[in-house]
């Protein structure tokens, strides 16, 4: 028999999974740890930690709380100078969107990014129409690998109950550590800053090899 089942609902990571944002990132943290350190320091050591909240990535480098905030500052204030020219969706971006609801699951960006920040980003992707729910780090205590925010957007959509047919897409180990802590099941997407061995560690339910590969899954 066939599988007719679908998705109650699919949350999916902004930066390196719908959106192409990683080497606006990169001008990002080089700008701001030249201005406070003095120095660009490697990008491996910022890309390791990509997809947990800016503000506890800051906090590696910075020698104090207080020079972590004003690096914060810079960091943002370099950012959204540079950040429309930069950014772009990954293909098939909207076309997942549009199908998924039209199937009638739910859709959500659940990042580690700050709300203004998340969604210029998918306003300059022409992705906002199509996302039922935004999560970011703004709402939440305790950012990913944390389930807190998976958890908030499951609440939010009414899925609480029905983790198991709720898919989560990330591209970072944070995102799908995320996902499987909050119940749901995980697809790794290998089209980010990660190693495809950094994400097959993990042991995602499903691999994808583009986004639209998205609309080829149902829930077991």
């Amino acid at each position: 028999m066939t599988n007719t089942r679908a998705w109650k609902g699919v949350l999916f990571d902004l930066d390196g999974t719908l959106a192409d944002t990683v080497e606006l990132i990169l001008m990002s943290y080089r700008h701001t740890m030249r201005t406070h350190l003095g120095e660009a320091l490697p990008d491996a050591r910022w890309l390791a930690t990509l997809g947990t909240p800016l503000r506890d990535q800051l906090l590696d480098f910075a020698r104090d709380r207080e020079e972590a905030q004003a690096m914060l500052v810079t960091y943002t204030e370099y950012q959204r100078r540079i950040h429309d020219e930069m950014v772009k969706p990954f293909p098939g971006a909207g076309e997942v969107l549009v199908t998924l609801r039209a199937r009638g699951a739910r859709v959500a960006v659940v990042t580690s990014k700050r709300g203004e920040v998340a969604r210029r980003t998918l306003d300059v992707c022409g992705l906002r129409a199509d996302v039922d729910l935004l999560v970011s780090a703004d709402e939440v205590r305790n950012g990913k690998p944390h389930p807190e925010s998976v958890h908030l957007a499951l609440s939010k959509l009414g899925l609480e109950e029905a983790s198991r047919d709720v898919l989560f897409v990330g591209d970072s180990p944070f995102d799908l550590r995320a996902g499987r802590a909050a119940g749901t099941r995980t697809a790794a997407a290998p089209w980010g800053a990660f190693e495809r061995s950094a994400l097959e560690a993990e042991e995602p339910d499903y691999f994808l090899d583009e986004l639209v590969d998205v609309l080829a899954l149902t829930p077991d």
